[in-house]
This record gives structure tokens, C-alpha cells and sequence, in this order.
């Protein structure tokens, strides 16, 4: 069953596209305030707050799962559920998951809420929004991808090189998603502010179509829409040299503060952080296994653009639980914060477990993975 949200944008209630005035915290906090107050599951008394971050614990994590432990972990197109299961590690746990699929990270973030997941996986901006949303849903684990992989898709027609060329153009735009963070990355790096350019809000799904057809001049898109839309006669992309930094290709594993409090719940996590490490690891080492029996069969796309997802990817590792991952995602959330976009000021180490690096480091050094390098 999949449950609520619209491709990861933070107002999934807004369906028609518009443009979007940048620098308005008034209607930020009215966006969090509604997707805190709005059940997305159906269940009543989901709105519950007083959720506010009380820090990394000092308590050590115990190791030992209880019989009749379960963990509800929130999924998004059954891509976790399916490397834990096709790498086999589903099967070694040592307790009981239910998968639950949703659409987008505010529909997980509601899940949360309402105590009906205790593990998730998203990008690097939901939990973003769920500090800022009073929400402590502290990171457990993390893979880094290939930061790369994000393309800003210039439309046909328009003659767009360098990010300086932004500046009074029309550019897709989804709150609440890594693609948020992109864009304004895109504009900082440029010497641009929001103002400077025209923010147009849509769901991701139209981001392929709106650029395509020139309804925005710019678009960030991953794979299989890169390559669809370099089919198109004229269309283009802004060259890599000038996008590095705007994407970190980052995804986490986060978790209920009260799921790795209590003391069943907390071992059977970090047992699951490690397979969350070894199930990633078997999609580096078994690319076109991955690709056939998950992108082909069980999200039915073509074999040609399931290739492509793999290699634009690139190879998964998986970043230390530490300061400089802390300053990473500091990172985006000041990039977020600048232009008015979180309705309060707030510190990423609030949003991290640092106890799991542990975990993460016994199973990336097992498995034979790779560290993810650092980042200056």
C-alpha cells in the first residue's frame, strides 16, 4: 500500500503549477504548520508536536534483539525493501519488518508523527524539514551516491552555459526536495539571490515536460529524465564543470528519537543500519542483477534506462557519522535558510545519532565497501 505525499514537494496539497515568490518565512512556517497538522496516513490525532530535538544521547546503543521485536520502516518505491531483499540480507535480520511505501518525505515525515514508522529513508532535505518542523527524527545512517548525478536541463531554444545565465529565468522548483536544495546551491554559487530569477513551483513528475516544451527555462533532473530529454532536438545541459557542489548526493536512514531509546527497538536499528550498509554494498557488486530485477521488474522501466540509473549512480559509499557530515548538512540548511525558507533557525547536529557510526563502520569495513571521501 502506498501511502500519501506528491514526489517529495513540502506543499503536496498544491497540485497547479505557479510562481513562487521567494524569501517568505510566513508562508514557509504556513507549509509546516500545515504538514504537521494534515494526516496524509487517513488516522486521526497524527498532529501531535512537542517533538522538539533534545540532542545526541550519551547512552550506548545495545546490541541485544528481543524476541517478537518489529520495526515499521517507511519506503519509497519498495527500493530499500527490494536491496535488502534481493541482497538477502532481509532474511538475516534478527527481527520483524513491515514495509510501509509512501510518496515523498513529508508523507514519511507525517508517518513519524503518528508513530506509524519508526525507520525511514530519504534525501538530505526532509530531515531538514522535520527539525524545522519540531520533529526529532534523528540520522542513523547514510550512502553517498554520485553527486553528478543531478543535471540542470537547459530548454530548447535557450542558450544557457554557466550559472550566471540564471539570472532572470524561469526555473522548476519543488520545496522539500534535494532539487530544492540544488537550484539554490546553483544560485549561491552564481553571486544570484531567488529575486533574481523567476521560482516556479511544480511536482517533480512535471519537471521533465515543463523544460522540454519551454515552460521553464531550466530544470533539475536525474536519470532516466536526463537522457529522455537530451532526445529532444535542441535541448541541452548546463556543463558539470559548472554545477559541481550543488548536489550532494546524499541520501539517510533516520529514525523515531523514541524508536533508539527504547531498548529492543534501538538494537534491532542498528542491526539494521548494518544490512542498510551490506544491502547497498550488493548493489555495487551486483550492478545488473540490481538493474534487471528492480528498475525492470518490479519498477518496469526499459532496460536502456535502468542502465542508466545504475551507472549514474556510481558506486555507493558511506560517510562516517561525524563532524564533518554534521557540516555537510549544515551545509544545505544554511543554503535553505538564506532565502527565508525554514521558519526558524536550526543545527544540524540536532538531526544526527552519532552512536550508529559504529555500526556503520563494522559493516562497511565487512562487506569490503568503501568509505564515502571527504568532502572539503
Amino acid at each position: 500500500m502506498v501511502f500519501g505525499g506528491d514526489h517529495g514537494c513540502l506543499n503536496s496539497f498544491m497540485h497547479r503549477p505557479n510562481t513562487f515568490r521567494p524569501g517568505l518565512r510566513g508562508r514557509a512556517t504556513a507549509a509546516l504548520l500545515a504538514m504537521a497538522t494534515v494526516a496524509t496516513l487517513g488516522l486521526t490525532g497524527c498532529a501531535r508536536g512537542n517533538d522538539a530535538p533534545v540532542g545526541t544521547p550519551d547512552a550506548p546503543l545495545p546490541t541485544e534483539v528481543p524476541p517478537g521485536t518489529t520495526l515499521v520502516v517507511a519506503d519509497q518505491s519498495e527500493r530499500l525493501q527490494s536491496a535488502l531483499r534481493l541482497s538477502g540480507e532481509l532474511d538475516k535480520l534478527p527481527f520483524k519488518i513491515e514495509f510501509a511505501n509512501f510518496v515523498g518525505g513529508p508523507a514519511i515525515l507525517e508517518a513519524f508523527r503518528a508513530g506509524a514508522a519508526d525507520v525511514g529513508q530519504v534525501g538530505d532535505v526532509p530531515p531538514i524539514h522535520a527539525l524545522a518542523a519540531g520533529q526529532d527524527v534523528p540520522i542513523i545512517g547514510s550512502y553517498q551516491t554520485n553527486p553528478q548525478a543531478l543535471k540542470l536541463a537547459v530548454a530548447p531554444g535557450r542558450s544557457i552555459s554557466k550559472l550566471t545565465d540564471l539570472k532572470g529565468k524561469k526555473i522548476a522548483y519543488a520545496e522539500g526536495t534535494a532539487q530544492q536544495a540544488a537550484v539554490l546551491k546553483a544560485l549561491t554559487k552564481a553571486g544570484l539571490k531567488p529575486t533574481d530569477v523567476e521560482l516556479v513551483r511544480l511536482q517533480l513528475a512535471e519537471f521533465p515536460d515543463a523544460v522540454r516544451t519551454a515552460q521553464v527555462d531550466v530544470a533539475p533532473l536525474i536519470e532516466p529524465n536526463v537522457t529522455r530529454f537530451l532526445r529532444t532536438e535542441g535541448a541541452s545541459l548546463i556543463p558539470d564543470s559548472e554545477t559541481t557542489g550543488i548536489y550532494s548526493g546524499l541520501a539517510y536512514l533516520y529514525a523515531r528519537r523514541a524508536v533508539v531509546q527504547d531498548p529492543a527497538k534501538a538494537a534491532a536499528t542498528r542491526a539494521l543500519v548494518g544490512a542498510f550498509v551490506r544491502a547497498w554494498q550488493w548493489t555495487n557488486t551486483h550492478r545488473e542483477e540490481w538493474a534487471t530485477r528492480y528498475y525492470v521488474g518490479s519498477q518496469k522501466v526499459s532496460a536502456d534506462d535502468a542502465k542508466r540509473i545504475v551507472e549514474s549512480l556510481g558506486t555507493y559509499t558511506f560517510p562516517h557519522l561525524d563532524q564533518q557530515l554534521i557540516a555537510r548538512q549544515q551545509t544545505t540548511i544554511d543554503a535553505i535558510d538564506a532565502v527565508g525558507e525554514l521558519p526558524k533557525k536550526i543545527k544540524a547536529v540536532d538531526g544526527f545519532d552519532l552512536r550508529f557510526d559504529a555500526a556503520v563502520t563494522e559493516a562497511v569495513t565487512a562487506s569490503g565497501a568503501a568509505f564515502a571521501p571527504a568532502v572539503s
